[in-house]
C-alpha cells in the first residue's frame, strides 16, 4: 500500500508542477537573436507579398493587398504588432493556430489563400522564431485592412470547416530520407515555408492541391505556374543548377526565361534575399523531384531558339503604306505592332540584348511553351520586378491594344520566335483580362445552389403537409 501511495504521490507532484515547467520551457519571445532569425523565416515564407498596402513596391504586413482568387477578391489582413488593427494581441498558440489550422483569433475560419495546408509543416522552432520578429521585430502600423468579402456561398467562412477537415492533413512534416542533406533543407523550403505548390501544383474540383501531381503545373488568376518537376521536357530538367539558383535569385536565366506576375512577386520579396545556400538547396530539391511528363510535349520550352525570317514588307501596316495607315491604331498586323511596341527592346530578331537586360524571345520558356498563358499575361500586364541586377520593367498593353491586337502580336511572336504550333485567340485574351477561366467549381455553384434550393423547398413542403396531416388526425 505504501508503495501506492508514493507513486500517487509522486505522479500528483509531477502533475502540480507541469505547468510551471511548461512556462519555463517557453521562449524569452523578445530576445534578439530569435527576432533575427524569425525575420529569415518571414522572408522564407514570403509573407510580404501578400501582408502589404495596396500600393506597389508598397509597406510590409500593414495589410489591405487584394489576392485575386478565383472565388474573388481576398484582402490580405494588417499582421504589424498593432493591438487595434493587427495581432498584437494574440497569444503564440493563436499565432500557431491561424499558421498551422487556418483558425482566426475569433475562431473564424480563413481562406487557403493563406497557405496553411503548407505552413502546418513548419518546424516548432521556426514558428517560435516567426512569432517573436512579428510580435518584436515589426513596427506596429494602426491599419485596419477591409474585409474580404467573397460571393455566396462562398463567403460563408463556416463552410471552409469540412474543407479544412478533408484537404488538411494536420500530420508531422516528414523528410524524406532518400535525399541528399542540400536537397532535404531544399524539401522543407519547397513544401512547407516556401509554399511552392499553391501555385505549381493543379488543384481539383474542391480547389484543393491534387498531392499525386505535386508541382505539375497550375493556373492561377490567368497566369500559367509551370510544371517545376524534375522531368528535363515538361519540367526544369533541362536546367542547370546554376542556371535555377539565378532565375530565383535574379528573376532571370540567360536562355531559359524571365520572372513575371507572381513568381517576379516571390522574386522580390523573397527569394533574393534568402542564402545562397538555400537557393542552391531548392533547386537541388526540385532537380531531385518526382518527374511529370504532359505527353504532349516533346520538346522543353526554351529549346525553340530558332529565329524564322519574315519580309520587311510585313512591318508595314496590313491596309497599306499611306500616311494615314500609320495613324491607324486600329491595325491588328501582328508584325507591325511588333515593330512599333516591342522591338525597341526585343529587337527586331528578337534577341533582345547583350546584356539581357531586355530578354530574347527566342529561346524563352514563355514563347516556346504549350500554353500561352504567360505570353497573354506578359504582354497584358508587363514586367516590375526589382531584384539585385536591377529593376526589370516592362509596359503594360492592356490599355493600349484590343484582345484582337494582342492577339496578333502574340502569333507573330510565336510563329517568328517560339512554338509556331502554339495559337492565341482572341477569347483567350479576353478571358485572361478577367483573370483566367473560372474553376469547374465556380461554374457549377448556380446549379448547385439551385439543387439545393430546390431540395429545401421540397424539404420544407414536406414538413408543413406532415404537421398539417398530425394537426388533421388530433382533432378527429
Amino acid at each position: 500500500m505504501k508503495p501506492l501511495i508514493a507513486t500517487v504521490a509522486a505522479c500528483l507532484a509531477l502533475a502540480a508542477a507541469l505547468p510551471s515547467f511548461a512556462q519555463e520551457s517557453a521562449p524569452d519571445f523578445a530576445n534578439n537573436a530569435l527576432i533575427a532569425r524569425g525575420a529569415a523565416v518571414a522572408i522564407e515564407g514570403d509573407c510580404a507579398a501578400c501582408h502589404r498596402s495596396v500600393e506597389p513596391h508598397g509597406a510590409q504586413y500593414v495589410g489591405g493587398y487584394k489576392i485575386e482568387s478565383p472565388l474573388g477578391a481576398i484582402v490580405a489582413p494588417n499582421i504589424t504588432p498593432s493591438k487595434t488593427a493587427g495581432i498584437g494581441e494574440w497569444s503564440f498558440a493563436e499565432f500557431d493556430d491561424a499558421m498551422r489550422k487556418g483558425k482566426r483569433r475569433d475562431g473564424a475560419n480563413l481562406y487557403p489563400a493563406m497557405p496553411y495546408t503548407a505552413y502546418q509543416g513548419l518546424s516548432t522552432a521556426d514558428m517560435q522564431a516567426l512569432y517573436a520578429y512579428f510580435m518584436h521585430g515589426v513596427k506596429p502600423v494602426d491599419n485596419r485592412a477591409s474585409e474580404t468579402h467573397l460571393p455566396f456561398p462562398f463567403g460563408i467562412r463556416m463552410l471552409m470547416g469540412p474543407w479544412n477537415w478533408l484537404f488538411t492533413l494536420d500530420k508531422p512534416y516528414k523528410t524524406n530520407a532518400a535525399l541528399s542533406p542540400q536537397a532535404q533543407r531544399g524539401q522543407y523550403l519547397v513544401e512547407t515555408l516556401g509554399h511552392c505548390g499553391s501555385c505549381h501544383t493543379p488543384r481539383n474540383i474542391m480547389m484543393a492541391e491534387k498531392s499525386g501531381e505535386a508541382l505539375g503545373g497550375g493556373d492561377i488568376g490567368g497566369w500559367h505556374a509551370p510544371n517545376i518537376t524534375s522531368d528535363p521536357v515538361s519540367g526544369i530538367g533541362g536546367w542547370s543548377q546554376d542556371e535555377l539558383v539565378a532565375y530565383l535569385r535574379d528573376g532571370r536565366a540567360p536562355g531559359k526565361g524571365i520572372a513575371a506576375g507572381g513568381m517576379a512577386e516571390a522574386v522580390e520579396h523573397s527569394l533574393q534575399h534568402l542564402p545562397q545556400a538555400d537557393l542552391a538547396a531548392i533547386a537541388a530539391y526540385l532537380k531531385a523531384s518526382k518527374p511529370i511528363r504532359d505527353p504532349v510535349e516533346t520538346r522543353p520550352a526554351f529549346a525553340w531558339t530558332e529565329t524564322r525570317p519574315v519580309k520587311l514588307a510585313a512591318y508595314e501596316p496590313g491596309n497599306g503604306a499611306s500616311e494615314a495607315s500609320y495613324a491607324d491604331s486600329s491595325t491588328t498586323d501582328g508584325a507591325f505592332l511588333y515593330a512599333g511596341a516591342c522591338a525597341s527592346c526585343h529587337a527586331m530578331d528578337g534577341r533582345g540584348t547583350k546584356d539581357h537586360f531586355y530578354p530574347p524571345l527566342a529561346g524563352s520558356v514563355t514563347t516556346g511553351a504549350v500554353n500561352p498563358a504567360n505570353l497573354i499575361m506578359t504582354i497584358l500586364g508587363g514586367v516590375d520586378r526589382e531584384s539585385g541586377v536591377g529593376h526589370a520593367f516592362m509596359p503594360s498593353f492592356a490599355n493600349q491594344m484590343t484582345d484582337a491586337q494582342i492577339a496578333a502580336v502574340a502569333n507573330h511572336v510565336l510563329q517568328r520566335f517560339g512554338r509556331a504550333e502554339t495559337v492565341v485567340t482572341t477569347d483567350m485574351v479576353a478571358t485572361a483580362r478577367k483573370g483566367g477561366e473560372a474553376p469547374l467549381l465556380l461554374r457549377l455553384m448556380p446549379w448547385l445552389v439551385g439543387v439545393g434550393a430546390l431540395l429545401f423547398a421540397l424539404l420544407a413542403f414536406v414538413s408543413v403537409r406532415r404537421i398539417s396531416h398530425r394537426a388533421a388526425s388530433s382533432t378527429v
